[in-house]
């Protein structure tokens, strides 16, 4: 937590201005799947819990909870003065309101899963059960109690991401507008304007609990996909900080300015997703040619801020796990080409009747350096033909759920909270974020069967063979896993990226210069 006051030294630093590489697909907590969207509702919005950058689990609404013997009953005690920035109490009702509504199937929310845990929910998402079965009950306006399914010791981690933030169900009319007249939410600030493409515009919550710690009062969001752009606008003094870094950039910042450079690791995989309705992609073996055509040290090169390549799907670093890889991760390149041009040819394919597929990825200038890049790749390799499609960020996320319009899709995912059951549960049959259309029973049967585990290491090695089965299948193609690249300006401070990549604004300051 921060102490004392940080003030700025003239009114040019009384607005922070932060370039986003993408427009928020929604600011409404529960159809969120973005990170552009989860930047803004971290500062909009506050769950019942925080995290701090450390990565330790800190009082949000709740001031307090205890848990029961069984570590599946949770009481919140929230707090007196937490108030919707309309000025009403926000009630443990509120909580409840919002989680049903998010678990409504008929709302189709893409990160339902993150409430899996509380007892009925995985009934109320396979319509099963009504909503209002969720084992939440506001025992007063300010208590609250959940009932899990299972001990999970990283809950409270779960209750600071955006999924399962309040929303105000008190008027229907203000849930994720983009409009300010009608804007409610609890967090350190509230939406003031929104320029669409262009940018948001916060200014402090006077309502909010912890507004004596909220040191800068005003926030604007530059939407600034491409990442020239954004090193343009910073080195003019038009942001405060980015949050991507063009890489021919890297050795002039190393050199002139390299204290303004931020780069870190986080729980974040990119990766190939492969339509698996696509006739000429279901073999596994084909698609273990795809992946084994890739030669991903040289791709991580090419991005050169450190990121580390993928064989496998949940990343180093995740708690209480090891990470699962191909077998052939360690081959020489010689022969790694080799299998991958045999599985190939032994699907049908040859130079004379290549495989021809279309990839489709949202617009950044990364992601399509490395679309270019596999695409040469897979052509030098296997000689398949390849056309890529780019996207406008929105566009793509509603694309990327159409299956006619791609046989690859470029896809991420990003860490809600720190658990490897977060990135399994992503090919799970019927979850919303499984675009590949993967259905493996004995997947899902070991997912299910750690949940019910109570020792942690029992739970490992169930879901590490979990992720160990699901990539013999192929069904992903993992590609690199994430470090976030940020310039920051020597008077901006405070700037201490999560382990999940988040940046409150909340926790910066600007420091007298």
């Amino acid at each position: 937590m921060l102490s004392g006051c940080h003030t700025s030294s003239s009114s040019d630093h009384s607005v922070l201005r932060r370039g986003l590489a993408g427009e928020p697909s929604t600011l409404d907590p529960a159809l969120a799947a973005d990170t552009f969207s989860d930047a803004l509702l971290m500062d909009l919005y506050e769950g019942l819990t925080s995290v701090a950058p450390s990565g330790e689990v800190i009082p949000g609404v709740a001031k307090s909870w205890s848990i029961d013997q069984t570590g599946t009953e949770y009481t919140f005690y929230l707090r007196a003065d937490a108030r919707w920035s309309n000025g009403e109490r926000i009630r443990a009702q509120d909580f409840v309101a919002s989680w049903c509504r998010e678990l409504d199937p008929k709302l189709g929310a893409p990160e339902a899963d993150d409430l899996r845990l509380i007892a009925h929910a995985t009934e109320i998402l396979a319509g099963q059960e009504p909503p209002s079965a969720l084992a939440a009950s506001a025992v007063s306006d300010g208590i609250l109690v959940v009932r899990l399914r299972r001990p999970a010791p990283f809950f409270t981690q779960i209750l600071a991401h955006a999924s399962t933030y309040p929303v105000y169900l008190r008027d229907a009319a203000s849930i994720g507008t983009h409009a300010p007249s009608n804007w409610v939410s609890n967090g350190p600030y509230v939406l003031s304007d929104w320029l669409p493409t262009t940018r948001a515009d916060l200014k402090a919550n006077a309502t909010y609990w912890d507004r004596a710690h909220v040191h800068i009062k005003r926030v604007r969001y530059e939407f600034t996909p491409n990442e020239t752009s954004q090193y343009s606008a910073y080195r003019a003094g038009q942001l405060d900080m980015t949050d991507i870094v063009p890489v021919n950039a890297l050795t002039i910042l190393r050199q002139q300015t390299p204290s303004e450079l931020l780069i870190r690791p986080f729980l974040g995989t990119a990766y190939y997703g492969v339509n698996l309705a696509n006739k000429d992609l279901a073999s596994s073996a084909l698609r273990q040619a795809l992946a084994m055509a890739i030669d991903r040290k040289r791709l991580v090169q090419s991005l050169g801020f450190g990121q580390v390549e993928a064989y496998g799907f949940v990343p180093p670093g995740t708690a209480n796990y090891t990470p699962q890889e191909w077998d052939w991760k360690t081959l020489p390149d010689s022969e790694r080409v080799i299998i991958a041009r045999r599985l190939y040819s032994e699907a049908g394919f040859s130079t004379t009747k290549p495989l021809k597929l279309r990839v489709l990825f949202n617009s950044n200038e990364v992601i399509q350096r490395t679309a270019v890049l596999i695409a040469a790749m897979w052509k030098e390799v296997l000689g398949i033909e390849v056309d890529l499609t780019a996207e406008e960020y929105k566009v793509f996320l509603q694309s990327r759920h159409d299956i006619s319009r791609w046989d690859v899709a470029r896809l991420a995912w990003n860490a809600d909270f720190d658990d490897a059951s977060n990135f399994l549960d992503v090919l799970r049959a019927h979850s919303p974020n499984n675009d590949m259309g993967y259905v493996n029973r004995a997947f899902d049967a070991k997912l299910d069967a750690s949940s019910a585990l109570l020792d942690t290491n029992q739970r490992r090695v169930t879901l590490q063979s979990a992720e160990k089965l699901m990539l013999q299948d192929y069904p992903i193609i993992p590609l690199y896993y994430y470090v976030s690249k940020r310039l920051v300006k020597p008077y901006l401070r405070g700037v201490e990226p999560t382990s999940l990549n988040y940046v409150p604004s909340k926790g910066l300051w600007f420091e007298a210069h």
